[in-house]
């Protein structure tokens, strides 16, 4: 069962709580119906990003096993093969399909919403196989691509719950997102010896290294002005130091020798942790207390 977990890449759902964001942040979090939709959609969602998963390591088996630590993956190991891999790909995509009809025929989605987030649904998996079959080895747009899977998600979010994402924390996904892939590429750049992607001999640190920080730093703006622009709830500014503290500690991990995968860094330090927790105890309490 474990390599069916790592197949699907279920550690990664985390990402998919993005989702959850417009409903958290509009403070519409105790609304049982939107609450118990947005549930259900991030199922759906999360077995649509384990498609991607699946298909990617279909087209990029052969790279996997030359490389040091990609060749443990179930396909590129063999355990399990690449018939299965399809049909497990299938029967993913057909459920998630199944579950988005599903919310509106139970009257969760009114057939507006069902049709936007299936499109974005769409063209979430449409810009991921297009990445894996070539524009992951073209600079930029490797990047935007990867951004745009976070972003996506929150809009997601919106258009499932009906609520409007506002510009402010548009803009602070968009820049955070930006942040997190090029950390990514840069740690890629910095620690794999062997079997690097194609797409890093165009990329040079101090560049990677540079735009990562001016996209901290405007992802801290962003954030800030979110929380002074909230009237209804000035205590949100005090979360601006939460904020600058995760962010922080974040920089300094990945300063070190690490891959820079957001979730793996999250994973592996309980400072990080501890305050990603507080920051989110906080925030319930300021929104919902």
């Amino acid at each position: 069962m474990k390599k069916y977990f790592k197949l699907l890449r279920v550690n990664h759902y985390v990402k998919n709580t993005l989702i959850f964001l417009p409903l958290i942040f509009s403070g519409s979090l105790l609304n049982i119906k939107l609450l118990i939709t947005t549930c259900i959609a991030f199922v759906s969602f999360s077995l649509i990003t384990s498609v991607v998963y699946i298909f990617n390591d279909l087209c990029d088996v052969e790279k996997d096993r030359k490389h040091p630590t990609k060749k443990l993956r179930p396909i590129a190991s063999g355990q399990i093969s690449m018939k299965r891999a399809k049909i497990i790909l299938c029967i993913l995509l057909i459920i998630s399909m199944t579950i988005q009809v599903l919310l509106f025929i139970c009257g969760l989605l009114d057939i507006k919403q069902n049709i936007i987030s299936i499109l974005m649904m769409i063209s979430y998996v449409i810009l991921n196989i297009l990445y894996s079959k070539g524009l992951k080895n073209v600079p930029i747009i490797d990047i935007a691509i990867l951004t745009f899977g976070f972003v996506i998600r929150v809009l997601y979010g919106g258009q499932i719950t009906g609520i409007e994402v506002s510009n402010w924390l548009y803009l602070t996904i968009l820049s955070l997102s930006i942040f997190f892939v090029i950390g990514k590429r840069r740690g890629e750049l910095r620690i794999v010896k062997e079997s690097k992607r194609e797409v890093l001999k165009y990329y040079n640190d101090n560049f990677l290294t540079n735009n990562m920080y001016v996209f901290l730093a405007v992802t801290l703006v962003f954030y800030s002005l979110w929380c002074i622009l909230k009237n209804d709830n000035q205590l949100l500014i005090w979360s601006i130091c939460l904020v600058i503290m995760i962010m922080l500690k974040y920089s300094l991990i990945i300063e070190k020798e690490s891959l820079a995968d957001p979730i793996d860094v999250l994973q592996s330090d309980t400072t990080l942790k501890i305050l990603s927790l507080v920051y989110v105890l906080y925030m319930g309490v300021v929104m919902y207390v």
